[in-house]
């Protein structure tokens, strides 16, 4: 039997407020345990929550990003659960009138297959606190600062069909939020995290199957990892003849396997009613328009400029866009030097190279785009050829060559590498290395004409060798072949 694997995900993202969406605390990430939580955090009797503004500005901008139903009236409800970590016994959340409505988001496949996905809503809430298990031996140890942090859940329709179109999707998710800036989508630190819903039927089948949950998985290999391993561990348990249990299961990455947690709680559980704290919001056209206005050119949109008015293929347009500090980058290379595919190549390989080799984010690059885009330029004019391009990238990369704009040049005068164009001076090494080369013109006027270009390269070494490098690698080539040949 062929199966057809379903998946829908759920991510939680962390908005960039700096206080929490009922009060006053602090979201700051890195304070020592229970030092960021007040009264309103810890459901201290009498105290009243307060709507951050911010929060809900910040969801609504999301929601115009992906295309969504911005509906005018939002409810806040309360999702009732006894946990040591949440201490009011309750999360104020958003379940039956979201702040934003459906929406969609294109992703982009590795073979270049576009494909969109429906998100059924997005909506706040707060986060609950966090309980610390392993340094308290056989003990657990409970942290609110996190209790009360702003999230806004956006929740997608079952439309993934594969562990890579899920990973694509939220991708795609972490690059929208980053480029509003509404979350540093920082997974690492918690700031993004997703609950994945994974199901497998007969293909051709239209009802769904029985779905597990996995619960706060926090990369995308892990999101991958972990729905291979549940795919797996379903068909396998279905073609034994066993069910599958609807229920909420872990990701172990050092197993690599999914393992069961409880059974999947349903919403009645929860008696989710109205919150009676907090008014419902309402949200004016104006306030909608004035929040639209205000969106940047987003990565769908970004990756279709690259392709149309930059002439990049939809390879370099895809990974220049996915990230905004990668796009801002890359358009100031761009603006310095007027050539896109040279801006692309040298990002995406010299700089990117190193960014990769040091752990570092392009943020902390120690090349600026202005000297990236000088060194460039001084490709484009032939002032210096490919291989001493490369020496000039590693002395900016170690500091060399000071801040200013011009910096390479400084680089290129001091360390005497400007290409020798001159014809007269090109041929002057040539004569000296072809007299110097008797055996090998031999070999190269001996040789059929069809064999001669591959030993063309031996007096292309030498020639570059005696001008150190700055020869013109094309003139050589050119007046090599020319010289040799009236040999022949």
């Amino acid at each position: 039997m062929q199966w057809e694997t379903v998946i829908g995900l759920e991510v939680h993202v962390q908005l960039a407020t700096r206080s929490k969406i009922f009060s006053g605390a602090s979201t700051a990430f890195g304070a020592e345990p229970n030092t960021q939580a007040c009264a309103v955090d810890l459901g201290l009797p009498g105290v009243l929550p307060v709507l951050n503004e911010q929060a809900v500005a910040m969801a609504v901008q999301f929601g115009l990003g992906i295309h969504a139903e911005i509906p005018e009236v939002s409810v806040f409800d309360r999702k009732n659960y006894f946990y040591p970590d949440l201490p009011k016994g309750y999360q104020t959340s958003q379940m039956y009138e979201p702040i934003v409505g459906p929406g969609e988001v294109e992703i982009l496949l590795e073979d270049g297959e576009r494909k969109t996905v429906r998100v059924h809503h997005a909506h706040l809430e707060e986060d609950a606190g966090k309980s610390l298990h392993e340094d308290f031996h056989g003990m657990t140890g409970i942290d609110l600062n996190r209790a009360g942090t702003p999230l806004l859940e956006i929740v997608s329709e079952p439309d993934m069909r594969s562990a890579k179109e899920a990973a694509a999707y939220l991708k795609a998710i972490h690059s929208i939020v980053t480029y509003l800036g509404i979350s540093d989508g920082n997974m690492a630190e918690g700031s993004m995290r997703c609950d994945v819903n994974v199901s497998v039927r007969p293909r051709g089948q239209e009802a769904f199957g029985t779905r597990a949950e996995i619960k706060n998985v926090n990369s995308f290999r892990f999101v991958e990892r972990a729905i291979e391993f549940e795919v797996e561990r379903q068909i396998e348990l279905l073609e034994d003849g066993g069910t599958v249990v609807q229920e909420t299961r872990l990701y172990d990455p050092e197993a690599d396997e999914t393992r069961s947690m409880r059974t999947k709680e349903e919403a009645n559980d929860y008696r989710y009613f109205p919150c009676p704290d907090l008014l419902p919001v309402v949200l004016d056209q104006a306030y909608v328009d004035h929040l639209r206005g205000q969106l940047p050119e987003l990565p769908a949109a970004k990756r279709e400029r690259f392709q149309g008015e930059l002439g990049l293929s939809a390879y370099d347009a895809g990974v220049l866009s996915a990230s905004r500090a990668m796009a801002e980058y890359f358009e100031r290379v761009h603006a310095v030097c007027g050539d896109a595919k040279q801006a692309a190549n040298w990002v995406q390989g010299e700089l990117s190279g190193a960014l990769n080799r040091e752990g570092l984010a392009i943020v902390d690059s120690p090349v600026s785009a202005d000297q990236l885009g000088g060194l460039i330029v001084r490709v484009l004019d032939d002032t210096i050829n490919g291989k001493a391009a490369k020496q000039v990238f590693q002395a900016l990369w170690h500091g060399e060559g000071g801040d200013e704009h011009n910096s390479a040049d400084a680089i290129i005068e001091a360390k005497g590498l400007k290409q020798v164009t001159d014809t007269g001076a090109i041929e002057a090494m040539i004569d000296q290395v072809i007299a110097d080369s008797p055996a090998q013109v031999a070999q190269y006027r001996d040789a059929e004409p069809d064999k001669r270009g591959k030993m063309i390269g031996y007096f292309v070494g030498q020639v570059m060798k005696a001008s150190r490098g700055t020869a013109n690698p094309q003139q050589v080539n050119a007046l090599l072949k020319e010289k040799l040949d009236a040999l022949c």
